[in-house]
């Protein structure tokens, strides 16, 4: 059975995401690792490259700044990606998302008993939302929990919306026109992936979220949302909860020099009084009510 792992990335380096890390962490799961490199000023395709490893492939792309709307462009890449690989099982691996090295093993021998089982399409993973800090995670309903991140490779599957999760599509000419697609059945193994969008240095995520705006948003309305600020606020949130466990080797050196004073005392988000009920509820029974599922779990 062949893994093949496959990522995006553009200027990794000026938007500082944890590329590197990323790609590490997963390197000694797959057998080859695919990843569409966009245009870049940063130093980016060259420190991949730079990793040595034969099992890089790297896909030279140019990010069309016509797929702005709804987060097109990175389904987009991560499309152009997926269909460089060649194994029998593909792992998504976002470049700020990492995998810890103790899990490696339980991912591959679940790899190995749903490939056995006809009824199985993907694994589920768990999601650690790092928020504002390498010790804290986002505690709100309003960030995914779960999400697909390995899939038989013997599917019509691609990425859905923003590359978030993955739907299976009678054909691409379909998937372009708008067809909404059928989840994948999957099952859920209980192992995390280590999120890190929400950390880094204030000023460097408020520059970074500026940009990955504008891949929703119109430049006017961006710019008027980040005219005033220069420090992304990590307080505006509701609920965060200090992370117990222990950070992937890889992330090392980025967590020792990642202290810029989150204080989750200073949180300001509001709770509506429908939530504070429902996280009542969430905290006591350990379940989400309502929450999105982009697959059907088996």
């Amino acid at each position: 059975m062949k893994i093949s792992a496959f990522s995006y990335i553009r200027n990794g380096f000026k938007y500082g995401y944890p590329f590197l890390q990323s790609i590490q962490s997963v390197l000694p799961l797959c057998d080859e690792f695919v990843i569409a490199v966009g245009d870049s000023e940063d130093g980016t395709k060259e420190a991949i490259k730079n990793l040595e490893n034969a099992k890089i492939k790297i896909i030279d792309t140019i990010w069309d700044d016509n797929l702005r709307s709804g987060g097109r462009i990175f389904a987009q890449q991560s499309n152009i990606a997926l269909g460089g690989i060649s194994g029998d099982w593909a792992f998504h691996i976002q470049a700020d998302e990492v995998l810890h090295e103790d899990d490696l093993f339980k991912i591959r021998t679940d790899m190995e008993s749903a490939n056995e089982e006809y009824h199985t399409e993907g694994l589920l993973f768990d999601f650690l939302n790092f928020h504002g800090s390498y010790s804290y995670l986002n505690n709100t309903r309003y960030q995914h929990r779960k999400e697909i991140r390995a899939f038989k490779n013997d599917l019509t599957v691609f990425s859905y919306r923003d590359s978030q999760g993955f739907r299976k599509y009678p054909s691409y000419e379909q998937y372009l026109s708008g067809h909404k697609g059928d989840k994948l059945r999957v099952k859920y193994i209980g192992v995390p992936i280590y999120h890190y969008s929400y950390v880094r240095n204030p000023k460097l995520m408020n520059y970074k979220s500026k940009h990955f705006e504008t891949y929703w948003h119109e430049d006017k309305y961006v710019n008027e949302k980040y005219q005033s600020t220069e420090e992304f606020d990590y307080y505006k949130i509701a609920r965060v909860k200090r992370f117990e466990g222990q950070h992937p080797a890889v992330m090392k050196d980025l967590v020792e020099t990642g202290d810029w004073g989150f204080d989750p005392k200073k949180l300001s988000g509001k709770i509506s009084i429908k939530d504070r009920i429902l996280y009542w509820i969430e905290d006591k029974i350990n379940h989400r009510i309502g929450e999105y599922k982009n697959y059907i779990q088996v």
